[in-house]
């Protein structure tokens, strides 16, 4: 997955919804101008090589459309309404994925001749269930799945904490009391935790998480989401980060270089021990971004398990190449050959289960200092609890991550900041339960 640099985080601190794409680009035509055999959209630009290799074995053409990602739900939608010009098959990603299942655009997948819900054991848990419908319908599948986790620098690690072994490091950091005492051994070394207090926000709904709305259609802000406010406002007011908001140009200097930060008046240089990031960030985000110090850099666990991201495809529920379609789909999200491949291409950590098996073994990655980060990556996945995403989550996480940045700036009271969230909940979604 490449990463969605459309969306700015810097304002957003409880936001669960970005996925991959920095390079999408507009329409992409059939190989020498002839009539396509299957037409596929998608936001981003990694399905070129798959097409070429589908193109190649099955003695067809494919045409790509590319649309950027801010304009891609705008842009899909009344082509799948109307029919005309619409894909074969498309892609989804996390922020609209429930909407897009219970939309009726992609074909059941659970029905004959697909069979799709047999596949269910092959897959990590939560990637399956979030292609189903509202009737517990299969409608889009994933190749890849992303947890998170947190990323830290193997030589500030040894200096201040006695030991770089991830194991060790994740073990320290298991609970939030045992993420602020780190933070303040590190604070006390002259270095920071974090580059901003919006990397914990991945943490605020603890190893039970619940949804932001329940079958009711009752908001629940839990009490977990509640102390996140707290623990945002900490981490910046203890001086525990850079103040680099997430996306910004000193977010990303901050990975490979010292840091300024005004500090009592006064501005010191420091470093950013850690980054907290999904599967992808490795590649898409620090490898991008990290010269000098590669190969120092280890991945290892927080207080609880997220995920962060993902891309869906299925087959459009009124194709007339719906035989086709979905043989890509398969190609995609189960062919062993293809996937193995695609793995150690792209360094995705695959969804489907008898190649990630197979696989896992294998990989050290050399900017990580040898480190499995598969294998890691792979046992955070199968931690994280399914149906817990929604069709409200975007604007929610979106509408909460500004009431919690009006609280730590001190614009407002917890209590103030709260009432605001409510009431702009409501306007945003008329229909849901809001607590008085």
């Amino acid at each position: 997955m490449k990463k969605a640099g459309s969306i700015l985080l810097s304002l957003v601190l409880l936001i669960g919804v970005l996925a991959g794409c920095s390079d999408s680009k507009s329409a992409s035509g059939a190989k020498g101008g002839k009539t396509a055999d299957l037409r596929i959209w998608s936001f981003t630009d990694e399905l070129k090589k798959p097409i070429t290799k589908f193109e190649e074995k099955n003695g067809v053409k494919v045409e790509l459309t590319i649309v950027p990602i801010a304009d891609y739900p705008t842009k899909l939608k009344p082509v799948l309404e109307s029919g005309v010009g619409a894909p074969d098959v498309f892609t989804g990603e996390l922020a609209f994925i429930k909407q897009w299942v219970d939309a009726g655009y992609w074909e059941n997948l659970s029905a004959k001749p697909y069979n799709a819900e047999k596949l269910s054991k092959d897959y990590i848990p939560y990637v399956f269930d979030m292609g189903k419908d509202k009737d517990g319908n299969v409608r889009a599948l994933s190749w890849q799945t992303t947890p998170g986790g947190i990323y830290y620098k193997r030589s500030i690690a040894k200096e201040v904490l006695g030991t770089d072994d991830p194991a060790k490091i994740g073990s320290m950091m298991s609970s939030m009391d045992g993420l602020f005492s780190t933070a303040e051994k590190m604070k006390a070394k002259g270095y920071r935790m974090f580059p901003d207090e919006g990397a914990i926000r991945w943490f605020a709904q603890g190893d039970s998480p619940e949804p932001w709305v329940n079958d009711k259609k009752e908001l629940n802000l839990t009490d977990r989401k509640i102390e996140f406010m707290d623990y945002a406002k900490k981490l910046k007011e203890k001086g525990y980060t850079a103040n680099a908001p997430e996306w910004s140009p000193s977010w990303f200097g901050s990975m490979d270089k010292p840091v300024q930060v005004k500090e009592n008046g006064k501005t010191v240089e420091t470093k950013v021990f850690s980054y907290v990031l999904p599967t992808w960030g490795l590649h898409s985000v620090l490898k991008a971004n990290v010269k000098k110090s590669a190969g120092d850099w280890a991945v290892t666990s927080g207080p609880s398990p997220y995920f962060w991201g993902g891309t869906w495809l299925g087959v459009y529920s009124k194709s007339k190449n719906k035989e086709l379609a979905y043989k890509f789909v398969k190609m995609m999200t189960q062919d062993k050959d293809f996937l193995k491949g695609w793995a150690k291409d792209t360094g995705d950590v695959l969804s489907f289960l008898p190649v990630t098996n197979e696989i896992k073994g294998d990989f050290k990655e050399k900017f990580l200092d040898g480190q499995n980060n598969y294998t890691f990556f792979l046992d955070q996945a199968q931690s994280i609890k399914p149906g817990i995403v929604t069709k409200y989550d975007q604007q929610l996480d979106t509408l909460y991550g500004n009431a919690v940045k009006e609280y730590t700036d001190g614009k407002k009271s917890k209590e103030d900041a709260i009432k605001e969230f409510y009431l702009k909940a409501k306007n945003a979604y008329p229909d849901l339960v809001v607590p008085n």
